[in-house]
């Protein structure tokens, strides 16, 4: 019996955070280690082009970066075809005859991308290739035929958009070449878009507002230390808010289920009174430190040698291309174009 197939990756603009950790790269590794799936994994370079044409080597440098994480983070390129998106050619063909199927309107009206437009003020200035990257993206999910895609939930209107690309082709075409897929998403719902350790809604490296998978001890704890609470809790004695209080956001977040008894008697105490700002985040450390401390050693392990990363790159983008070509040879028949075959 054929297993179903897992596609999932992440665009390389730069090292990898913990909002990408528990949105996906978590669930990915353990999906992984179930061995119920064909699993690819790839990192999105030409996706990161579309904003980011004009600096190319920031998308080289953070490609390593990303092989890094994913490493560390506890992927297996033994049991995860791990590959490079521009090294698949065949996608970028797939993406041409998809954008014959869904109209401008209908890339306009996709929430995220909306969203996205926004949060870099591209104004009027949109890069046609940013614009349509829900169309690359359906192309690199229906490459590999795949039942499942683990996303954040903030990506539910792109799993949605290939699903229509799907069913507008095999519906043209009078086949069912493509597979519809279905999105994974995290089941902790806190942790689905992981806010910054300033309160804004995003984690980014342009905000400064991150942890990454990176970093150090010190660091860690340094961000751990300048996280936003309760403004309003100036003084120990002072009854303070959970809500919209970072500590204890990443606190849900974080926390196992043995630590559950002493999270909930802390936002107790915090919320009568008596509880600083400082011992919450001492503990929230060492929460942060548990999950990410080995991680952070697997990472300098495997940065000792780069060589070793670049030859696991290019075996898994040599296997996923295989897989591609075979896709895209499939899509040309139902379409009448392969020609001379």
């Amino acid at each position: 019996m054929t297993k179903p197939t897992i596609l999932t990756g992440d665009r390389p603009t730069g090292k990898l955070h913990i909002g990408h950790y528990v949105g996906s790269l978590q669930n990915r590794v353990r999906l992984q280690n179930e061995e119920k799936y064909q699993m690819f994994v790839f990192l999105a370079d030409q996706q990161a082009l579309t904003d980011h044409a004009k600096d190319p080597q920031t998308i080289v440098e953070s490609v390593g970066n990303v092989a890094l994480d994913y490493l560390a983070a506890g992927l297996d390129p033994e049991k995860s075809t791990i590959f490079i998106q521009s090294q698949i050619p065949e996608l970028a063909e797939l993406s041409m005859y998809y954008m014959n199927l869904v109209s401008l309107a209908r890339l306009e009206r996709n929430p995220t991308v909306k969203t996205e437009i926004a949060q870099k003020g591209f104004g009027e200035s949109i890069p046609t290739g940013f614009l349509v990257y829900p169309i690359a993206q359906a192309a690199d999910i229906t490459a590999f035929k795949a039942n499942l895609v683990p996303v954040g939930t903030d990506q539910k209107p792109m799993i949605e958009q290939t699903r229509e690309i799907v069913r507008s082709f095999n519906h043209a075409y009078d086949c069912d070449v493509l597979v519809e897929p279905e999105g994974i998403y995290p089941e902790n719902e806190a942790a689905g878009r992981l806010p910054g350790l300033d309160g804004n809604a995003k984690m980014s490296k342009s905000l400064g507002n991150g942890i990454y998978l990176a970093d150090d001890a010190d660091t860690l704890k340094k961000k751990v230390m300048s996280m936003y609470t309760d403004p309003n809790h100036i003084k120990v004695e002072d009854p303070g808010r959970i809500e919209g209080n970072m500590v204890f956001h990443y606190l849900d977040v974080f926390g196992r289920e043995e630590d559950q008894a002493d999270i909930q008697a802390m936002k107790e105490h915090y919320q009568a009174g008596g509880l600083g700002d400082v011992k919450t985040k001492r503990y929230l450390l060492d929460i942060l430190e548990r999950e990410l401390g080995p991680i952070r050693e697997r990472r300098l392990e495997f940065a000792k040698d780069m060589g070793q990363v670049y030859d696991m790159l290019k075996k898994g983008s040599q296997a996923a291309q295989a897989v591609a070509a075979q896709t895209l040879d499939d899509v040309k028949s139902a379409m009448g174009i392969n020609y001379f075959k």
